[in-house]
């Protein structure tokens, strides 16, 4: 086992898997990584399992501090990585000596970076999971994001294997506009056709009161036929919600198990990393397809991941 001592938290840091899935009938939060592609190619690229733990790390970085030599992979969004001041590569397995020190001086392209490291990050499961849900304390280190002097403990990789890279070509490309596929519904008939109509053709702005929970959009007023209001039903990832001020809330890890508002579409799976690299001020517009399409892109992602898994696993 190493360790790893954060010397600076940066902004946002904290322990991230793909989510505490299974308990929300109970009214718990799944969480897990905002930008899940990102997350389960660094795990690859460093021979963890995909969905080991890693460090999601928001905006503007920390300053860690090796304690033992690891094995490491930084992918996401290129917040100009530096390890010992000299630029560490992206999309790439590579080590990290004894004392060397990792830091980040600013976002180029996307908002949130993915630290794995082979091993992964030790920290108890809390109901099958190691993600941290801050507003609840539960879950990562001690339940909440990383602060100064915190000694973060490495796993054992019982295979270990020598750092991979992601061929270019490859590589998620996160600009200052974004187009997201979404399924109308599942209440596009509570809106005005209008209003649908709008959605899908007008473009909208991420706002600064974004978070893990939800993206709040900015844009052309969305108006329902008659009220807001549903009876509360089970709130999907992608859930885009409208309030009766008419303002679209795209519903992201953290979001609440049920929610009582219209919900004019949903987001596919496959586009929600992309969303999630997207920050304040940045331009968003709403692509119509259907079911049948949302499920082959998210098969599509999930063949690459697989490929992916293999080929490292086999080379």
């Amino acid at each position: 086992m190493g360790t790893i001592t954060v010397v600076n938290p940066g902004l946002l840091t904290t322990v991230q898997d793909l989510g505490r899935t299974g308990y929300q009938q109970f009214g718990m939060v799944v969480s897990g990584a905002m930008d899940p592609f990102s997350l389960q190619v660094g795990n690859i690229l460093v021979g963890n399992p995909r969905g080991a733990a890693g460090l999601e790390i928001t905006l503007s970085g920390p300053v860690l501090r090796f304690e033992k030599e690891c094995l490491v992979a930084l992918t996401g969004a290129d917040l100009s990585p530096l390890l010992d001041d000299q630029p560490a590569p992206m999309w790439k397995g590579f080590s990290v000596g004894r004392g060397q020190v990792l830091s980040f001086r600013r976002p180029v392209e996307g908002i949130r970076a993915y630290l794995t490291v082979s091993g992964g990050i030790d920290v108890p499961e809390v109901m099958g999971s190691r993600s941290t849900y801050i507003n609840g304390g539960i879950g990562g280190y001690r339940g909440r994001a990383l602060e100064k002097g915190d000694v973060l403990t490495v796993g054992v990789n019982p295979v270990p294997r020598e750092g991979k890279r992601l061929a270019y070509g490859l590589r998620p490309r996160y600009g200052k506009e974004v187009t997201l596929r979404a399924v109308p519904g599942p209440q596009s008939e509570a809106f005005t056709e209008e209003a649908v109509g709008t959605f899908f053709s007008e473009a909208y702005e991420v706002t600064p009161r974004s978070d893990r929970m939800g993206y709040r959009l900015k844009g052309p007023r969305l108006f329902h036929k008659e009220k807001a209001d549903i009876l509360s039903d089970a709130i999907a990832p992608g859930s885009v919600q409208v309030p009766a001020e008419g303002q679209p809330i795209v519903l992201l890890a953290d979001r609440q198990t049920t929610g009582g508002y219209a919900k004019i579409a949903t987001v596919i799976s496959a586009d929600l990393p992309r969303l999630a690299q997207a920050g304040p001020g940045c331009r968003v517009r709403f692509e119509r397809i259907d079911v049948a399409e949302a499920e082959k892109r998210a098969v599509e992602q999930e063949n690459l991941l697989r490929t992916l898994e293999i080929g490292a696993r086999n080379n």
